[in-house]
């Protein structure tokens, strides 16, 4: 499946943006999500993430500010991100596999990533 990520921008600590995933293929409703994000310097790292039924996962430290979901009939999966602190600044990406495992804990193993979506929170 193919995955493009767009929504990011600059925005002030305490705004909000909505970040989109949008995929190619018909099966992309089988598939579990994960938004991942990669700050300069530091290692690429899970943010939340959603199964193909629709449950969903978060990290803590984003735990009640962040939302994700999903649109199967626009294959699509959004990230919505409240409260934004400078520390969310990063490069966001999605990734999808049928294996809601593989996406929460073994994403490091994904050999295709796409270009993110730059999200940076300052003032």
């Amino acid at each position: 499946v193919q995955l493009v990520e767009s929504g990011g921008g600059l925005v002030q600590p305490g705004g909000s943006l909505t970040l989109s995933c949008a995929a190619s293929g018909s099966i992309f409703s089988v598939y579990a999500v994960g938004w991942y994000r990669q700050a300069p310097g530091k290692q690429r790292e899970l943010v939340a993430a959603i199964t193909n039924g629709g449950r969903t996962n978060y990290v803590d430290f984003v735990r009640g500010r962040f939302t994700i979901s999903r649109d199967n009939a626009k294959n699509t999966v959004y990230l919505q991100m409240n409260s934004l602190k400078p520390e969310d600044t990063a490069v966001y990406h999605c990734n999808a596999d049928p294996s809601i495992v593989r996406v929460t804990t073994l994403f490091a193993a994904f050999g295709s990533w796409g270009q993110g979506t730059q999200v940076t929170v300052s003032s």
